[in-house]
Parts: structure tokens; sequence; C-alpha cells
């Protein structure tokens, strides 16, 4: 039997980007877990990345990354899609729960750093000599 085909439901700017961060939380018997990972993708109102640690869908997760600058941003997020991935890892989809704006300061801080800085030389010069 196939599963029928859900119609993608991503609202936000999404880029791909390899952003280093690290991911904590609460496992099922309380104890604290922390786990360096990296981003697949970041969007405006959350992040794509794998974890080795098992979550579920609707557990709250802790987000710490840096802006290209070097200032951190920690963040609170939702789990909102696991699915499997390789060597037993997850794909976890977030949705930034709070606060909202500091992430989005960090998608922005990434998005303007990896636009192509223009050069004197690119600048067109008239002159009525």
């Amino acid at each position: 039997m196939s599963t029928p085909h859900q119609p993608e439901r991503r609202f936000a700017l999404r880029m791909a980007l390899r952003l280093s961060v690290v991911v904590s939380g609460r496992s099922e018997d309380g104890a604290a877990w922390s786990e360096p990972t990296e981003t697949d993708d970041i969007s405006t109102s959350g992040a794509l990345f794998h974890l080795n640690q098992r979550v579920t869908r609707g557990e709250r997760l802790y987000i710490r990354a840096h802006k290209p600058d070097g200032s951190p941003i920690e963040a609170t997020a939702t789990v909102i899609r696991v699915a499997p991935a390789i060597y037993g890892t997850a794909r976890i989809g977030v949705a930034i729960s709070e606060p909202t704006e500091n992430w989005l300061r960090l998608f922005v801080s990434w998005v303007a750093d990896e636009q192509p800085a223009s050069s004197e030389n690119d600048k067109t010069v008239t002159s009525d000599e």
C-alpha cells in the first residue's frame, strides 16, 4: 500500500546552509542531552538538521548558533518533522518558538553574508571630459 503524497507546507524563505549548531533537550527519562550538528538548511522560521539523539514530533529543543560576526543566538524550537536518514540518524525539522526575532536576525545575517560584495572595479564611472 502506498503512502499518499503530502503537500509541501513550508511557507518561509529557505536557504541551504551548513551552519554549526548545538541542539539540546531532555530524553524521555528527563536526562539532559546536547548534540553538536550542522543544518542542512535554515529558514526565517526554522531549520532542518540531522541528529543521533532520538526525538519526537512536538518535542521542545534548544538551539545555539552563531551569526557570521561570531555573536551567539539561542532559540527554543518545536520538532515538526522526523524522518529516517543515513547511519541511524534522523532528519529533524523544527519551527522556532521563541524568540523568533533572534532567529530571523540570524537568518538575515547569513543571507547578507552570502551576497557577493561589489568591488570598486564594478562601478561605472561617467565623465564629461
